[in-house]
């Protein structure tokens, strides 16, 4: 990573992620977590707070030390144990069917291979896992004005925030990865331009 990727940006994400208005999907997209997980995209640990008391341990992938480090305070004060455990989702240094469910927040976005880190995460959950996502992407078909604007944006975007795609459709890629989808809202997320903020809450089924 160069310097601007791996000391600045970190920052930058911290803040970004950090804003008011994404406690309550946060809280929404943890509720229904139980046993061990994974958190692909863990960044500085925005999550960690929503965690609900069912999860037994955490498993973070994240690939920033930077962003590890300022988790640091989330992490300690957690009674739930986080150990960072692996580097890149595309390739989850852990065995088949290690996990109960995997968690991730705002992160297929940047994954280079997002749909190898789909597989991945199927591969190391349990039979009928579920993978709890809260992810921006592609607008509704109905709105192609701001489907117009993210495909203007996002050569920029990508540049200003380490990758960041803003037209990655989260439910067709879930579906193409062999997940069924169980829950899913799709919303335009408060505060947020709307080429930023196209955003899919929602739980998918591992096959059992």
């Amino acid at each position: 990573m160069g310097f601007y990727a791996e000391r600045i940006l970190p920052r930058i994400i911290n803040v970004a992620c950090g804003v008011k208005t994404a406690e309550p999907l946060r809280r929404r997209v943890c509720e229904a977590l139980k046993g061990e997980i994974v958190e692909i995209g863990f960044g500085s640990g925005h999550n960690v707070p929503f965690y609900p008391d069912a999860v037994t341990g955490v498993a973070a992938v994240e690939p920033s030390d930077a962003g590890w480090r300022l988790a640091g305070e989330r992490v300690r004060a957690s009674s739930i144990p986080v150990r960072r455990a692996g580097l890149d989702g595309q390739a989850l240094p852990f065995e088949d069917d290690s996990f109960d469910a995997a968690l991730s927040t705002w992160t297929l976005c940047t994954i280079p291979d997002a749909d190898a880190a789909l597989r991945e995460v199927r591969r190391v959950l349990k039979p009928g896992g579920t993978l709890h996502f809260l992810e921006h992407g592609l607008a509704p078909e109905e709105d192609e004005n701001v489907r117009r604007w993210q495909r203007r944006l996002e050569p920029v975007n990508k540049r200003i925030f380490g990758g960041c795609h803003l037209t990655r459709p989260t439910v067709d890629m879930l579906t193409s990865a062999g997940f069924t989808i169980t829950e899913v809202d799709v919303f335009y997320e408060k505060g947020a331009p709307k080429p930023m903020g196209a955003d899919s809450l929602g739980i998918a089924l591992s096959p059992q």
